[in-house]
């Protein structure tokens, strides 16, 4: 098969290397037309996210190896990057870029493992590549193939099954008790990283009118205005806990700054019902005893990634199988490729 893909990921590169390495999204239909014009080859597309950068080439005749080099000078050359990229950009060819391809689109390649947006993303830069004229017949069956892989392995496994990071379980627990998230209030107490990362997951599920309170009033400014919420003092945020649905701490205070006696005085200013707190920080922020309260929830980190290493460990143990399920469609598609659609099928298929 004369497919050839040449790239670098997350598992080769730092980020400092692809952020220097990245396409824009403009740029995208003018790669593919650069590398058509100098005569690499006959079709192109190429990739570019926050995780890899890939071309994708094809040409009807040629060594696929000598093409591979081609488009790793092209990468390099285009991108201002004329050192050694030993170890860093890897090449496929053949059925083995093919077998690539797929475990690119159906997430086996991602940072967390089984993901789906990856697909949405190659989705549109297969469409670019189509609407600008840079793919042709190989290319085509390829992606088109591609995109039918992931289905299945979506449909046919549990790879994509449970979530793996502390946000997105956080957001499953909030979804869990308040059904949507959709109006729900959000106050996040300390502007750290995780708390960030699990405040934006909620925000993009539906929440609305998030409060941030930090001991660095700026630091909760800067964090509020991203999240087009709502800076508090931090001595003020009691004040607003009557129309909190959900909290998010993570202070790094070394001892709990909320406990049952100060949560109940601070449930008594609220309409009967159910506050989920997300307790983030080691220690703790938040004592184990305010689950006694009626309507109050709590998980604190490691409730949050014991939940998250139990999905990515059962997303591992269907690797094998999805990789089968690839090795197996690689395989077919290449024999339709050199012998027709129906060579490989039995006599009584």
């Amino acid at each position: 098969m004369p497919l050839v893909a040449v790239g670098l990921s997350h598992k080769t590169a730092p980020v400092e290397v692809r952020e220097r390495m990245a396409f824009a999204e403009a740029d995208l239909a003018p790669a593919a037309a650069r590398i058509r014009s100098l005569g690499l080859a006959t079709e192109a597309l190429v990739v570019s996210t926050c995780n890899r950068v890939e071309l994708y080439a094809a040409t009807p005749s040629g060594d696929p190896a000598a093409l591979a080099q081609q488009l790793r000078g092209f990468l390099a050359r285009d991108r201002g990057q004329p050192g050694d990229l030993t170890g860093i950009v890897y090449t496929h060819q053949g059925t083995a870029a093919l077998e690539h391809l797929f475990r690119v689109v159906s997430g086996l390649d991602s940072l967390v493992l089984g993901e789906t947006e990856i697909l949405g993303q190659i989705k549109r830069f297969y469409s670019v590549a189509l609407a600008s004229g840079s793919t042709g017949g190989i290319l085509n069956r390829s992606f088109q193939r591609a995109f039918a892989m992931a289905k299945r392995i979506r449909t046919q496994t549990q790879i994509q099954r449970g979530n793996t990071s502390v946000a997105a379980v956080a957001v499953e627990l909030a979804e869990r008790i308040f059904d949507d998230l959709d109006r729900r209030q959000v106050l996040v107490i300390g502007a750290g990283d995780t708390s960030e990362k699990t405040a934006r997951a909620l925000r993009g599920r539906g929440a609305q009118g998030i409060l941030v309170s930090n001991r660095s009033f700026d630091r909760a400014a800067a964090l509020a205005e991203q999240l087009e919420g709502r800076a508090i003092g931090f001595q003020d945020w009691e004040r607003e806990f009557t129309a909190v649905d959900i909290v998010v701490s993570a202070t790094g205070s070394p001892h709990p700054i909320l406990d049952r006696a100060r949560l109940e005085r601070l449930m008594a200013g609220r309409r009967p019902r159910p506050i989920l707190l997300i307790d983030l920080a080691v220690p703790r922020d938040i004592d184990p005893a305010v689950t006694l309260l009626p309507e109050v929830f709590l998980a604190n980190v490691d409730d949050l990634q014991s939940v998250a290493d139990t999905a990515t460990r059962q997303r591992r143990e269907e690797v094998a199988r999805c990789e089968a399920m690839i090795r197996e469609a690689a395989a077919e598609f290449d024999g339709e490729r050199r012998f027709g659609p129906f060579a490989l099928r039995s006599p009584a298929a």
